[in-house]
């Protein structure tokens, strides 16, 4: 879920993202080239290789940023009409067991925890005490455990906290362990996925909306976790796979007509066209859920009572717009691509009043999309603003997201 860096898109890709400038976020940069003996590699690895994937280090780990066979551009406009497969094995996945496993994920996240329906799932955010977000996970209500799924660079973070809250609630006498799910990760996005995978599931696709998760029989393999949700935009399921089955699992799902490998670089063209945030750039410990726009991701009970961390902070952010100085905005821009850290000034070009935090040259729209945070009295849609790029001006106006419309499967009642 990255921007990728200028060093990962050396290698030519395709004529589209030639014309272009490398786009790259801002300087905690998150890919690298892949030399170091030291870097963790996923279950798919070997597969990759096998498929001529460009492999460059994201958060500690080797993953293609993309294929031989397709390039970036053309890799997100064929998730977008047809149907990807990406490996998010490198993300953490573990499940909270015991009959205090609703109140503990509520001491660590914003979530109604309590108000998931069973087999569905919620995006969250973990906040620490200063109401900022220490990252973001999807949290998922299993009949007899929570299913939960957070990002791969902050693993060892998001585990640490886990396991420390765990010995807390323990010293206390609640019920509750933490599990980490040794298991491969897949993530099959686009509007073909339904039709190519239903010839492989014991169940009905149709009744898996959107948000929802079932265990099935994924082409012969059981005790497979199909969830339809996904980083794209695009209707698209995860499947969570035995680890040793993984690499099966894959293949036979390559070798469905119209399935494709897809990399890093159109993941993060896919998500940021969707207006989705990358943790580590549009949102870090730094920034409130009330400042990112995730304010939608606290529940309604749990803005009444608060008991997260942060809660203070961000309840009072709640009932004083005015105490909110940035909100996170999309952009559309001209001239090259705007790169994360550029500078956001008024339409004068005189004011500095914000900073981007991702930007990308969208595959889609073939327009320059980017979001980042702008100054509260300038955040209102249709505002005219300057970019300042390499010591020159350019124009862009604050937009709504996403830029692209979702296509998530949420059947009509």
């Amino acid at each position: 879920m990255s921007l990728f860096l200028k060093n990962a898109l050396s290698y030519g890709v395709n004529k589209y993202l030639k014309q272009l400038p490398v786009i790259a976020f801002t300087p905690q940069k998150r890919y690298a080239s892949s030399g170091s003996n030291d870097l963790k590699k996923t279950v798919l690895y070997d597969l990759h290789v096998e498929l001529g994937g460009k492999m460059v280090d994201f958060a500690g780990w080797l993953m293609p940023v993309q294929y031989k066979n397709m390039g970036i551009g053309p890799s997100t406009n064929h998730t977008r009409t047809q149907c990807s497969l990406f490996d998010v094995s490198h993300m953490l996945q573990t499940k909270i067991h015991g009959k205090d496993r609703v109140k503990f994920m509520e001491s660590l996240t914003v979530a109604d925890v309590a108000g998931l329906a069973e087999n569905s799932g919620t995006l969250s955010v973990f906040t620490n005490d200063n109401g900022g977000i220490e990252d973001d996970l999807i949290i998922n209500n299993i009949a007899d455990h929570l299913y939960v799924v957070s990002n791969a660079g902050c693993s060892d973070k998001d585990l640490a906290n886990m396991q420390a809250q765990e010995s807390k609630f323990k010293s206390q006498g609640l019920d509750v362990s933490v599990e980490v799910l040794r298991y491969g990760l897949i993530a099959l996005q686009g509007p073909a996925m339904q039709k190519l995978l239903q010839t492989g599931v014991n169940f009905n696709l149709t009744d898996l909306p959107f948000m929802t998760t079932t265990e099935a029989s994924v082409f012969g393999i059981p005790g497979c976790r199909v969830s339809r949700c996904g980083y794209t935009g695009e209707d698209g399921v995860e499947i969570s796979v035995p680890s040793e089955y993984t690499e099966d699992l894959a293949r036979k799902l390559l070798q469905l007509d119209g399935c494709e490998g897809a990399g890093l670089g159109a993941r993060d063209a896919l998500r940021l066209e969707a207006g989705l945030c990358l943790y580590g750039n549009d949102i870090d410990e730094s920034t409130t859920p009330v400042e990112a726009m995730l304010t939608w991701t606290i529940g309604k009970r749990r803005k009444e009572e608060g008991g997260f961390p942060g809660a203070d902070v961000i309840l009072a952010q709640l009932k004083d717009a005015k105490s909110v100085t940035r909100k996170r905005r999309g952009f559309i821009s001209s001239g090259p691509p705007a790169r994360g850290g550029t500078k956001i000034y008024d339409a004068s070009g005189e004011k500095e009043i914000g900073v981007l935090t991702s930007g990308v040259p969208s595959p889609t729209l073939k327009q320059n999309v980017s979001m980042g945070y702008i100054s509260s009295t300038a955040a209102k849609f249709g505002t005219d603003v300057k970019f300042g790029i390499r010591n020159k001006l350019y124009d862009a106006k604050v937009t709504k997201m996403p830029f692209v419309p979702t296509n998530y499967y949420i059947p009509k009642k």
